[in-house]
């Protein structure tokens, strides 16, 4: 039997597949070793005031970027793109490697998260050009583990650099491994080629979303922290941001190729995921973006033990994305992985806002190990969800915008768990020390793990403790969000995962007012559809016309 137009050769798949691997892998170390490195980096260039820019310039960047490479994808294909954005993002590293002060280094970051929107956004939604739905689960739980690799490589590599050569080298790494996955996915990666017409971009939803993402970040990292409130440039964030909102819908409706079609939530399954995912990634990346900072300052471990401490969340993650792909592969079921996922994750962080700065680690490294598990049963089945309820013709635009809500999470984590953990360290600072303290002791600004090491018996455990009191209450506020994510996840209906590469077929998911779904017209053109035969264990055992 001949293949289908929009399959790729079976023999394709694995080196494809590292292809892809590798592209997520480049952008998954660059987050992790950034995140152990960080309170030496701000430090060195004398800059804690603006930390959290460090991380929330490159999500911020790389959030509204998402939609427009997903959309761009569909369009024109995605393997040209893919190999753009990997340089871009190599672009960012050298800028950030030669930085001499913060503003340098977050232009660095920014410029990273530009390329880097399009690395996860791509690689998910190749794989769904060329594998069912109904076997992608077992690749999609391997993608997910590489992330969870990175997490335990990143911290690991970003401490030795730290403490070796430089933590500038945690940017410089990217160059070879940015080469290296650009030359995987140039020879290895064959996604079906797509015919459309002359492309049409939506420059004003671009823009739109653009500065209602921006705005509604600032919003967030500024409030309470640099302006009240209630300060009318708090105000006029909040009503730009809400401005720009209606007119994005407005543009939307009307526009030929919307970057983030209205349709999509016409889809109860699409909306349900895509909200529980948002406020999973509020709580995954408030977390990791801060425990090693956390760990560093708390704990008195330098930069590579308090990698090492992050293994016990990272390994959970890991085995159980992999042992979820396979039950989903093996049973069909994903809905009570998504349950017992986010039950877990909300367990984790509750437990987590208990923290003391002088508990045994074994006793962190438990509660970390139960955010992983949960991580590791939820985030990349919402993203499966999602692609089985569209057809293939706009999988790159729902998994974008999927994405692009859940990094709306992380930005939002990043900077309100941030904005929170430096207030409150501040303030606790303030009242805590002594009047005399920063002339005897220095600039707390430019505070690094090592310096508050020397510090006099009193004066360290103040600043430790602040630490921990600082970030453990702000944990707490952000577990119940896992919790409504998942009474949300309860109403979402378990749809049978697809066993066809038809471009043209949809997933038989009810629309939000419970009703059967409304079409989506897709202009592919004609292809044979090819339908896998699964043996008892939900291993492929062969095609059939």
């Amino acid at each position: 039997m001949s293949a289908a137009p929009d399959a790729h050769p079976r023999s394709g798949i694995v080196p494809m597949f590292v292809g892809l691997m590798a592209a997520m892998l480049l952008s998954a170390l660059d987050q992790t070793m950034f995140a152990t490195a960080l309170p030496t980096i701000v430090g060195e260039l004398g800059g804690v005031n603006l930390m959290l820019w460090v991380t929330t310039a490159y999500i911020l960047a790389a959030t509204i970027m998402m939609p427009i490479y997903g959309k761009f994808g569909d369009l024109v294909g995605r393997k040209g793109l893919l190999i753009g954005a990997i340089a871009v993002f190599m672009a960012g590293s050298v800028v950030g490697a030669l930085a001499s002060t913060m503003p340098e280094l977050i232009l660095g970051r920014a410029i990273q998260g530009i390329g880097g929107g399009g690395l996860m956004v791509l690689s998910q939604a190749i794989i769904a050009d060329v594998i069912s739905a109904r076997e992608r689960g077992r690749y999609m739980g391997i993608l997910g583990s590489v992330f969870a690799f990175a997490s335990v490589a990143g911290p690991l590599l970003g401490g030795w650099f730290t403490e070796s050569i430089g933590w500038q080298w945690c940017l410089w790494i990217n160059i070879p491994v940015g080469l290296l996955s650009i030359g995987a996915v140039l020879f290895f990666l064959h996604p079906p080629k797509i015919d459309r017409e002359k492309v049409r971009p939506d420059v004003a939803g671009m823009t739109l979303l653009a500065v209602a993402t921006t705005t509604l970040v600032l919003t967030t990292t500024w409030g309470g922290h640099e302006y009240d409130w209630i300060s009318p440039m708090i105000l006029g964030l909040c009503f730009v941001t809400v401005a720009c909102a209606a007119g994005l819908v407005w543009v939307e409706a009307r526009a030929a190729e919307p970057v983030l079609p209205l349709e999509l939530f016409k889809r109860r399954n699409f909306v349900l995921t895509t909200i529980a995912g948002l406020l999973v990634g509020i709580a995954m990346f408030g977390t990791l973006t801060y425990m090693p900072t956390y760990l560093q300052m708390v704990t008195g471990v330098s930069a590579t033990v308090a990698g090492l401490l992050l293994v016990p969340m990272m390994g959970t993650m890991l085995v159980t994305s992999v042992i979820a792909g396979r039950a989903v592969t093996r049973t069909g079921k994903y809905k009570r992985l998504l349950l017992a996922g986010t039950a877990s994750v909300a367990l984790g962080l509750a437990l987590m806002s208990t923290m003391v700065w002088d508990e045994p680690l074994w006793l962190t490294c438990l509660y970390l190990a139960i955010l992983g598990l949960g991580l590791g049963m939820t985030m990349q089945n919402l993203v499966l969800v999602v692609q089985n309820t569209f057809p293939l013709s706009v999988v790159g635009t729902a998994t974008a915008a999927n994405n692009y809500f859940r990094q709306i999470g992380a930005s939002l984590g990043a900077a309100v768990v941030g904005s929170l953990f430096t207030s409150n360290l501040v303030r606790l600072l303030r009242e805590r020390l002594p009047a005399d303290v920063p002339a005897e002791a220095g600039d707390f600004n430019s505070i690094t793990p090592e310096a508050v090491s020397q510090l006099p018996g009193p004066l360290h455990d103040i600043v430790v403790s602040s630490y921990n009191d600082a970030l453990a209450p702000v944990l707490g506020w952000i577990a119940p969000l896992a919790l409504v994510a998942m009474v949300l996840l309860m109403f979402v209906r378990e749809v049978p995962l697809r066993t066809s590469l038809d471009r043209d077929t949809v997933g038989d998911a009810l629309d939000v007012d419970g009703r059967s779904d409304s079409d989506f017209t897709a202009h592919t053109g004609e292809h044979e559809r090819v339908e896998l035969e699964y043996g008892p264990e939900g291993d492929e055992v062969g095609e059939r016309a």
